[in-house]
């Protein structure tokens, strides 16, 4: 172990962290053995800004297309991963060895421009240099090899890797963290902590011993020990796949077909017009009703409810937003009833919005109970601040791992470089300047781009199109890697590096697609 721990060491190249020195592919390989790959030789990025200072400047110059999509390397790969593997899903297959920045490569020599990032979970950049040296550190061979039961037997430095790390960015008025493996993980270790905190407060409090029948009832799946209780969301949201989770998501029948669910509650969600501006009354009246429904279902559904949970952004069920003033009243009113606010930041967090936490766009005096996070951290996890959270006895909010240093290190890692580059800022600045630019092709191919939306909210920009699924397919070959969401949105998940050339090269893309 030892002497594989200095083995680790030797790869690091020495980079200084704390400057803005731009990211090379050189960098890259001096942190893995690998043969330089072929994407090497592509073309020198160029400056399309000479204010833009270029976080990857040897990212390719432009997409490149050789072949159709899939190619014919490429269609060999799939068919020998679909002896073995479920394929049906498949978008593209990609070689991550050739992957640079922004760029996506295949088997067949094709680099796309990429707006999607892996369903919105890369957060700055394929094969970045300083992900790469963090993970040839000793500290990551440690955490990768010796990974711990967490509960049972943390590493000795666990809580400086938490400190330094996930709760360096913890959200307004939170300090704990309890770790998972994914989104779907985390908001149903959320569901268990505001439901135990609930029956704590019924209970009469932390020190209050269960009852026999409590403890009887339970194992039969029966109340007093498994209470009646519920997690309400909204329409068109999504939480995950797992079964409470699965319960709360109502984005797509697919995900729920053939599973048993429990009978848990569904707000409205406002159903926004577009351009906003243009209709502030109607919309203000729509999320006054929707206010109006949830709070009627938080005091009268047959099940009562011990917590909402709530997307800032929902980001599969279609991109659809509601205003500040909508989550403010929400707060408002499950403080009023006593019950738990679940924000789930599993898509919206780590920077995407312009803001590090999409729910820091509310200024939310009263922030929520709970944040759930994943996807760009690359772990996942909840975050909270009231101690009551915490379960009054060891092993009820329980599992083997209970998260991952190994990811946790990483997640730091993705931490110090989106400090060290202003990439929440970058977010912001190139977000306003890609809005406006499809403002402007919006202008121009009216039925192409319908009810643009995301303003303000740095790259997390969406539209609907009547031809959406051909739109994705044709984007392809223009070479641009693009995602939908809900029935007929096309949503933009670009990473944190994606610059204002890169803004460029994406709607001159679009407008080749809209002309075809």
């Amino acid at each position: 172990m030892a002497s594989f721990m200095r083995t680790a060491a030797r790869l690091h190249p020495t980079i200084t962290r704390t400057s803005l020195r731009p990211l090379t592919r050189s960098m890259a390989s001096a942190t893995t053995p690998k043969k330089a790959t072929a994407a090497a030789a592509m073309e020198q990025t160029t400056h399309h800004d000479a204010s833009e200072h270029p976080f990857f400047p040897d990212e390719p110059h432009r997409p490149i297309i050789r072949t159709a999509i899939p190619g014919p390397e490429s269609k060999k790969a799939i068919a020998q991963l679909d002896k073995v593997f479920d394929t049906r899903s498949l978008n593209m297959m990609a070689n991550y060895q050739n992957s640079f920045g922004n760029y996506l490569a295949d088997l067949d020599g094709n680099v796309l421009l990429d707006v999607y990032a892996q369903i919105a979970s890369i957060p700055v950049g394929y094969s970045n240099p300083s992900l790469l040296l963090a993970a040839t550190s000793p500290d990551m061979a440690s955490a990768m090899v010796n990974r711990p039961a967490l509960g049972n037997f943390p590493q000795h430095d666990w809580a400086k890797i938490l400190e330094t790390g996930i709760l360096r960015v913890a959200p307004k008025g939170m300090d704990q963290v309890f770790t998972a493996q994914a989104g779907s993980d985390a908001n149903e270790l959320a569901y268990k902590a505001a439901f135990m905190w609930r029956r704590r407060q019924e209970r009469g409090g932390a020190d209050v011993a269960f009852t026999e029948q409590e403890m009887q009832s339970a194992m039969n799946n029966q109340g007093p020990g498994a209470p009646d209780l519920s997690i309400m969301s909204f329409k068109s949201g999504f939480h995950g796949r797992l079964f409470a989770s699965l319960s709360t998501t109502r984005s797509k029948p697919i995900h729920k077909l053939d599973i048993p669910a429990f009978d848990w509650p569904q707000a409205p969600f406002p159903a926004l017009k577009y351009p906003l501006e243009a209709h502030a009354e109607e919309n203000a009246q729509e999320e006054q009703r929707c206010l109006e429904e949830a709070e009627k279902l938080m005091t009268s559904f047959h099940s009562p409810v011990a917590a909402i949970i709530i997307e800032p952004v929902q980001s599969e069920g279609g991109d659809n937003h509601a205003s500040p003033a909508f989550f403010k009243g929400l707060r408002a009113i499950t403080r009023k009833h006593n019950i738990m606010m679940i924000v789930d930041e599993v898509q919206t967090g780590v920077g995407a919005t312009g803001k590090f936490w999409a729910h820091e766009h509310w200024n939310m005096q009263d922030p929520p109970d709970m944040v759930t996070f994943s996807k760009k951290a690359q772990t996942a996890g909840y975050y909270f601040g009231n101690p009551d959270l915490r379960p009054n006895k060891p092993y009820r909010q329980f599992n083997t791992w209970m998260g991952d240093p190994a990811r946790a290190l990483l997640f730091r890692a993705i931490i110090q470089e989106i400090e060290r580059l202003d990439l929440v800022r970058n977010t912001a600045e190139t977000g306003e300047y890609l809005y406006n630019g499809l403002e402007s092709l919006a202008q121009k191919y009216p039925e192409e781009i319908q009810n643009l939306r995301g303003k303000g909210q740095g790259t997390f920009i969406a539209w609907d199109s009547p031809r959406r699924d051909e739109v994705l397919r044709k984007a392809k070959g223009v070479g641009i890697n693009i995602g939908g969401s809900g029935e007929r949105a096309v949503r933009l998940r670009p990473m944190l590096i994606f610059q204002k050339r890169h803004a460029d090269l994406f709607m001159e893309g679009m407008e080749k697609v809209f002309q075809s």
